[in-house]
This record gives structure tokens, C-alpha cells and sequence, in this order.
């Protein structure tokens, strides 16, 4: 297949069509219900501009000619840091607005990913749910659990399940497979910018109380959750949450040679494997590191869209 057109759903701030325009597809319609979303999004991409609308009101035949579905549908109702309602959550049933889309417009294909806690969700009858509708739907799926820190050779820890389809006529996912480990040579050295300005530092901060009496080590990221401070032992960073930096759990700490601070907004995005070319703009910081937090790891996507791309192409 030539020209293999997407639709971003979910898009947030655009992890996964930077990965995926990189592997090759043509995003032609991109879509998110959180509208502070456009001031990064529409910095770093031209045509077309992020649609702010919750996607219950987006009618499938008024989207464009596509063939690839990308969305990672909101995790919170099935991540251990939210409730885990899962579909008895509104956010879960969200799931169903894709298969809707899927349904009414019969696309090649589609990418989803999600927290790896949809599997065992309600003892694994959730996951069971969704694959059973795309396997109605007309889909052959393939899915599978991987680490940023394995697979994107970026130092977080961070675990996501992802699922890939396509129509059963087509025999594409016979060619499909996910990209195999990689030897991790990225530390969290090669993240931390060299100049930090100093608000992101605690002393002097009332918060500087509570945490002046551990021994920090320089160089190694720790996760603040309130009652106790934990430190990250394997080398890498905690998995980035949407709620780090708004004085909730999983606040990334690090000492380095000026003190203790914060990760900035652009390490965390470093973190995610944003490169350095991908604006940031002037916005408040919480909105940042929510953003980046909700965001995916650009290279796992990026690979496992040039799998996608290969498997097209084999065709």
C-alpha cells in the first residue's frame, strides 16, 4: 500500500503521529476532547490541525478517507493510579465510540494502545470484551505488553499493552509482529538538560522540609509519594504519570550538582522519547507535564508503526 492515510484519535499532543509520520502514514484527521492539548499540538504539526470534540459527537461518515485507526483510548478507568472502574467508567466505554468508527468505515487497520492493567481488568473479562468486538468487527488482532525501557531505549519504566488489527480478508497480520528487545544505551545522564532554572529546585520551598533529611544520591531519579520516598534502583525513571508535578504521587526527584529538584517539563519529554525538535509552548507547567504524562513513548510507537508499515508493504 502507497500513501496509507491515519486518523489520530485521542491524539493528545501527537506522541503517536510523530511515530507513526516518521514509519511513513499520512495523518489526516486528528482528533482530542482536551482543548489546552492544541497549544502543543498545533506548534508541532501543520495539516491538520488538532479537532477539539469529545468523539461521541464525531459521526464516522463525516471523517475522511482513511486507512489506518490510531487511538490510545483513555487508560485512567483501568490503570492501577486511577479507580480501575474500567467500563463501568464513562472513559471506558470509549473503547466502543472506536469500534463504532470501525464498524461504519471498515479500515485496513488499527493501532491502540493502552496501560497493561486492561488485561487483568474485572479478571481479565474487560480485555476479553474488547477483543471479542474487533474480532466481530471483521479483525484478525494481534496484542502485546511492552517496556519503554526494553523497547524504546529510553530510560523510563514504563509498561503499556498494545493491540494491532486488521481486516481479516486481508491476511496482513500473518506479516505482522512486534519489534524484539533492545539493548537499553540511553541513561537518565543523557536526559537531564544541562541548564535548570532555579524554581525547579526545592530549597528554600516549604516542601523542602519534608525532604531535606534523606540521603539522595546525584544522578538518580526518586518517586515522591507523599508518606515515603522511593528510589528508582534499576536506573531508570518511574513511570510519568498525568498528575507529577501538581504535588500528587509520582513526583520525579533528582540531586544533581545545584540541589534538589524536579524533572523539567522538556526532560520528561525527553524521558517519552520526544526529541529535542518537538516544541514545548509557553503554558503552565502542570498542563506540560499532564500532557507528557498522558502522552506515549514515541519510539515503541515508531517501531511498532514501521512493523505496521513493513506489513503493508508486503502485500
Amino acid at each position: 500500500m502507497k500513501n496509507v492515510k491515519t486518523i489520530d484519535l485521542f491524539a493528545g499532543i501527537g506522541g503517536v503521529r510523530l511515530a507513526f509520520e516518521k514509519a511513513g502514514f499520512n495523518t489526516v484527521f486528528a482528533n482530542d476532547f482536551e482543548k489546552k492539548c492544541t497549544d502543543t499540538y498545533d506548534i508541532n504539526f501543520s495539516v491538520p490541525k488538532l479537532t477539539i470534540n469529545n468523539i461521541k459527537n464525531i459521526k464516522p461518515k463525516d471523517l475522511p478517507n482513511f486507512d489506518l485507526l490510531l487511538g490510545g483510548f483513555p487508560c485512567q478507568p483501568f490503570s492501577i493510579a486511577g479507580y480501575r472502574k474500567g467500563m463501568d467508567d464513562e472513559r471506558g466505554t470509549l473503547f466502543f465510540e472506536i469500534a463504532n468508527i470501525l464498524e461504519k468505515r471498515k479500515p485496513v487497520g488499527f493501532f491502540l494502545e493502552n496501560v497493561k492493567n486492561i488485561i487483568g481488568h474485572n479478571f481479565g473479562k474487560t480485555f476479553e470484551i474488547i477483543l471479542n468486538k474487533l474480532d466481530i468487527l471483521g479483525y484478525d488482532v494481534k496484542y502485546k505488553v511492552l517496556n519503554s525501557m526494553e523497547y524504546g531505549n529510553v530510560p523510563q519504566n514504563r509498561e503499556r499493552v498494545y493491540i494491532v488489527g486488521f481486516l481479516k480478508e486481508t491476511k496482513f497480520i500473518s506479516k505482522f509482529s512486534f519489534p524484539k528487545k533492545l539493548k537499553r544505551t540511553k541513561t537518565i545522564q543523557d536526559i537531564l538538560d544541562n541548564e535548570v532554572p532555579k524554581e525547579y529546585y526545592y530549597k528554600d520551598k516549604p516542601l523542602f522540609e519534608k525532604l531535606k533529611e534523606f540521603p539522595f544520591k546525584k544522578k538518580v531519579v526518586y518517586q515522591w509519594r507523599q508518606s515515603y520516598i522511593r528510589e528508582n534502583k534499576n536506573g531508570v525513571c518511574p513511570t510519568l504519570t498525568a498528575n507529577m508535578g501538581t504535588g500528587g504521587h509520582n513526583v520525579p526527584l533528582i540531586m544533581d550538582d545545584k540541589g534538589l529538584r524536579k524533572l523539567t517539563p522538556r526532560e520528561c519529554a525527553s524521558l517519552q522519547g520526544f526529541p529535542k525538535s518537538y516544541l514545548l509552548p509557553k503554558i503552565t507547567d502542570s498542563s506540560l507535564y499532564k500532557q507528557i504524562g498522558n502522552s506515549v513513548s514515541v519510539p515503541v510507537v515508531y517501531r511498532i508503526a514501521k512493523n505496521i508499515m513493513l506489513a503493508l508493504s508486503n502485500s
